[in-house]
């Protein structure tokens, strides 16, 4: 996982809940932090939280770049933000968001949401199970 987020403290507490989950967790300052480190990784990240309010490139632009590269666009990604008006999830989801959790938040929910995206991400990847 990937959490992006330039509140030091915001990083700490989804960090720290992700691994208490059984996560591997990096994170980024924000959006060129989140690019530049992926553009290094041979092995890209399941799921990116991303904040949407960052300094040097926002959540929205940072999700449509990582939509318009071919080596990041299946990455899962949850939007964790302030931002929590009807317009604002639309321009997320619009940009390519997989979920939508507004601060603050209960760590519990997110764990859940992050689950969740991750089980569709792996059906769209492979399928659904066979029962």
């Amino acid at each position: 996982m990937l959490v992006v987020d330039d509140t030091a403290s915001i990083r700490f507490l989804i960090r720290t809940n992700l691994e208490l989950a059984g996560f591997e967790v990096d994170e980024a300052v924000d959006g060129v932090d989140c690019l530049e480190i992926l553009a290094r990784l041979d092995v890209m990240p399941d799921v990116i939280t991303v904040d949407v309010m960052m300094p040097r490139l926002d959540g929205v632009a940072t999700v449509a770049a990582l939509r318009a590269d071919a080596r990041t666009r299946d990455i899962a990604v949850v939007m964790v933000s302030t931002q929590g008006q009807t317009a604002d999830i639309q321009r997320a989801t619009d940009a390519g968001v997989d979920a939508y959790v507004t601060k603050p938040f209960d760590p519990d929910f997110l764990i859940v949401t992050i689950g969740e995206v991750l089980d569709r991400t792996r059906e769209r990847r492979e399928g659904p199970p066979i029962s």
